[in-house]
C-alpha cells in the first residue's frame, strides 16, 4: 500500500493448501482481549484438494447475520471427499467469524463491515487483518470465487444469484455463465450502491470469476433458501470442472439493475407498511410501501413510490425503518 512494504499477514493457517487430501483446520489470529489475554480469534477453514487443476474458494457470512452460506459450506466441509474432486476447494463458512458468532451483520470488536474493507490492513484492526489475509493469500490461490450472501436482519430478497458489470467482457462472460450455471430461480446483472472496499471488487480486480448471492433474509433461512444455496454450490463446483458430472440448474428468471433509480430509500422514521409482494410487478410512481409515524397519532402515513417500472426484489425487513434505510428495491426483467 503507498508503495510501502506490506507487513506479514498476522494470521496463521493450520492447513497446508498444498497439500492433497482433506483438512479441516483455522485461520488463527492473535487478538488480545478482556478475557484472554493472549487470545485468538479461530476462524473455521477446510481444504480438500486432489492434483491440479482449478480452486474454488467458497465463502459465507461475509455478513455474520446471513446463514445459508455457513449451513451449505459447513455441509460440504463435512461431506467432501478428495477423490469426488479434481483441483483444490478451500471453504471459509463464516468469513467474518466474531459477527456470524454474534449473529450480527458487522464485527462485535471493531465494528468492521468486512464487505467494506479490502483489501484490508495487516497491521489493522482484526476486520482489517482478516480482509488482508484474504486480498493476499486466499484470493490469488482461487481461480473461481463463490461468496453468499443474504438479506442478513434488515432486507428481503428474491433469492438470486449475481454478478456484476466489468469493463473486461471476456471476464464477464464467464461469471455470468458462472451465475447461469448456480442455477437460483432469479439471476442477476447487479448494481452496488457502497461499492467501496467489496470483496467482489477485490476478485473480479484480480480477474476471478466471481458469484454472489442473495438468498432471501430476514436473519434467519428456509428450507427452501438453504436448498438454493446447496444445489447451486454443486453447480458451481460442476461448472467451475472442479466436480463431475453434468450441471443441472433449475429455471431462471434473468434481472438487471440499470440504475440508481432502483433504489428507494426511507426519510422518515416509523412502522413500515409492503404494499407489493416481492416478485411482484411495480409501475413507475406506484407505492411501494407506507411509513406510518410512531412518535404520535392522528398523523397521515408517509408513502415511498417506484422510480422506475420492474418488479420487486427486495424489501425492508423488520417492521421498524429508520431515515435513510433502504426500503424497496425494484429490478427489471430481462431477456
Amino acid at each position: 500500500m503507498d508503495g510501502k512494504t506490506l507487513k506479514p499477514s498476522p494470521i496463521t493457517a493450520t492447513v497446508d493448501y498444498a497439500a492433497d487430501g482433506v483438512q479441516h483446520g483455522f485461520l488463527r489470529l492473535p487478538h488480545s482481549r478482556n478475557d484472554s489475554a493472549w487470545g485468538s480469534v479461530m476462524i473455521p477453514i477446510t481444504v480438500v484438494k486432489n492434483g491440479e487443476g482449478p480452486t474454488a474458494l467458497l465463502t459465507g457470512a461475509n455478513h455474520g447475520d446471513e446463514y445459508e452460506g455457513p449451513l451449505a459450506l459447513f455441509e460440504l466441509a463435512n461431506t467432501l471427499k478428495a477423490a469426488q474432486v479434481s483441483g483444490r476447494v478451500i471453504i471459509v463458512p463464516a468469513m467474518n467469524y466474531p459477527a456470524f458468532r454474534a449473529g450480527t451483520r458487522t464485527s462485535p470488536i471493531d465494528g468492521g463491515n468486512l464487505n467494506r474493507t479490502f483489501p484490508g490492513r495487516p497491521d489493522g484492526t482484526v476486520t482489517e487483518k482478516i480482509a488482508d489475509y484474504f486480498q493476499r493469500v486466499l484470493l490469488p490461490l482461487a481461480t473461481h470465487v463463490l461468496d453468499f450472501h443474504s438479506g442478513g436482519r434488515t432486507l428481503e430478497f428474491l433469492p438470486f444469484a449475481a454478478a456484476h458489470v466489468l469493463d473486461d467482457k471476456m471476464q464477464e462472460d464467464r461469471c455470468f455463465a458462472a451465475v447461469k450455471a448456480f442455477g437460483a430461480p432469479y439471476s442477476m446483472r447487479m448494481l452496488e450502491i457502497d461499492a467501496a472496499g467489496m470483496y467482489d471488487t477485490a476478485a473480479e480486480d484480480l480477474g476471478r470469476v466471481f458469484v454472489t448471492t442473495e438468498l432471501a433474509g430476514g436473519g434467519t433461512s428456509t428450507p427452501a433458501t438453504v436448498g438454493i444455496a446447496r444445489r447451486g454450490l454443486t453447480n458451481f463446483l460442476k461448472h467451475c470442472g472442479i466436480l463431475t458430472g453434468d450441471v443441472r440448474p433449475a429455471e431462471t428468471v434473468w434481472l438487471d439493475m440499470p440504475s440508481a433509480d432502483c433504489f428507494v430509500f426511507s426519510e422518515d422514521d416509523g412502522v413500515i407498511e409492503s404494499l407489493v409482494e416481492l416478485g411482484g410487478p411495480v409501475k413507475h410512481g406506484q407505492p411501494l410501501a407506507r411509513i406510518f409515524s410512531v412518535g404520535r397519532t392522528g398523523v397521515a402515513p408517509i408513502e415511498l413510490s417506484a422510480r422506475m417500472d420492474g418488479i420487486l426484489v427486495a424489501r425492508h425487513f423488520p417492521g421498524l425503518v429508520k431515515t435513510g434505510d433502504c426500503a424497496a428495491v425494484v429490478a427489471v426483467v430481462s431477456a
